[in-house]
């Protein structure tokens, strides 16, 4: 890429939205200069600016006057602040002075110069050749992000478990694009209508940090999100907006053989009064003791936390429950968490023993949970 001088104008509000979008991806601490910055390329009538940490990449355009083309890198972190900085409603001008090194950003009496790296320094994500298309609704895209994103695994030694898997899958008459999150704790579990051109996609398992991106980028809006993916790679885009991303390169475990099949104890109480007394008796428990008791009897569940050093806390809810009498223990906070997931206001619980893994559902049939049990 020949680096040449370029002029652009640009609306203060409109290069601080794309700005913050970009600049997401731009790593704190580089020790690599350029991942630092961020490209800069003047177009026909936009400027594109693009950010990566090698692993995924984020590209968005704004419009622009522009007097002349060309391309540059500047620090990411540096261009965001001061353009946020800048009064609202300001034209900004950006130039880049070939000779020095250094592009000027003017709004009003302001000025400002940043130092420059080279475009040809740049790294670019290669996507390669991706072998299946296909298109969601970002209000679609949101639900399923938001529901098993909180049980990837944190683990970097089990890195297979740092995403979300997603693959196709048929259940009973109903094709489905499926994501699966588990951290060996818990398991996360939701489903959608399998999109046109989806058929016959590898299964894939998307980054952490990509599927947080992905979540606060183009999650929410009702507009059509492309998905592009490969073994490999995945790419959204949404209009101007595209963000490329490598994928985790491991094998997914047979998650089906956790999710319990012939849980035939079955607890329904109002979700949103179990909810909020898991987290009142879970106030009193330590760090190293997260542990809260449900006991089940007759039509009464009973939440016990114990804490040694504090006290304890004991919370009671009626509810729909006619087998036999139960203790069992889980973690409250990944307690609260599962529970925050289902939808309705009904919560149904599906247990076998204390030991064994615990079946949670509500009116959603396109989720599912499972929690194991801790020792009480």
């Amino acid at each position: 890429m020949t680096q040449t001088s370029f002029k652009a104008v640009v609306e203060q509000a409109a290069l601080v939205k794309v700005l913050a979008k970009v600049t997401r991806v731009v790593e704190r601490r580089n020790t690599i200069p350029i991942l630092s910055n961020v490209l800069i390329e003047v177009e026909q009538d936009a400027v594109l600016l693009k950010a990566t940490d090698l692993d995924l990449e984020v590209i968005d355009r704004v419009p622009a006057q522009v007097a002349a083309k060309g391309a540059t890198t500047v620090p990411a972190g540096l261009l965001n602040e001061i353009v946020r900085k800048v009064p609202a409603g300001s034209q900004i001008t950006l130039e880049q002075d070939d000779a020095k090194n250094i592009v000027t950003v003017r709004a009003g009496r302001f000025r400002s110069t940043l130092q420059t790296l080279p475009p040809s320094d740049f790294p670019d994500v290669k996507a390669g050749d991706l072998t299946h298309s296909f298109s969601v609704k970002g209000t679609d895209l949101h639900r399923l992000i938001q529901r098993v994103e909180f049980a990837i695994s944190t683990e970097e030694t089990r890195y297979y478990l740092n995403g979300i898997y997603l693959h196709t899958r048929r259940e009973g008459n109903r094709n489905t694009l499926r994501g699966v999150a588990t951290d060996g704790h818990r398991l996360a579990r939701f489903d959608l209508d399998l999109p046109e051109g989806a058929t016959g996609m590898p299964g894939i398992i998307v980054p952490r940090k990509t599927v947080a991106e992905v979540g606060k980028l183009f999650g929410g809006a009702d507009q059509e999100v492309q998905i592009e993916l490969s073994q490999g790679k995945i790419r959204f885009t949404a209009g101007d907006l595209t963000l490329t991303s490598k994928l985790i390169d491991g094998t997914f475990p047979d998650y089906d053989r956790v999710i319990p099949q012939n849980n035939d104890r079955v607890l329904k109480v109002p979700r949103s009064e179990f909810s909020a007394a898991a987290d009142r008796v879970a106030t009193i428990s330590s760090e190293r003791g997260r542990a809260v008791k449900v006991s089940l009897a007759g039509g009464k569940v009973t939440l016990t936390v114990s804490n040694p050093d504090a006290g304890n806390a004991v919370d009671e809810l009626d509810a729909e429950y006619a087998s036999d009498s139960m203790e069992i223990g889980f973690n409250s906070r990944y307690l609260h968490e599962v529970v925050a997931q289902v939808q309705g206001d009904t919560l149904e619980i599906n247990l076998a023993d204390p030991g064994s893994p615990t079946l949670f559902k509500g009116s959603d049939a396109d989720s599912l949970y499972v929690l194991m049990p801790m020792r009480v």
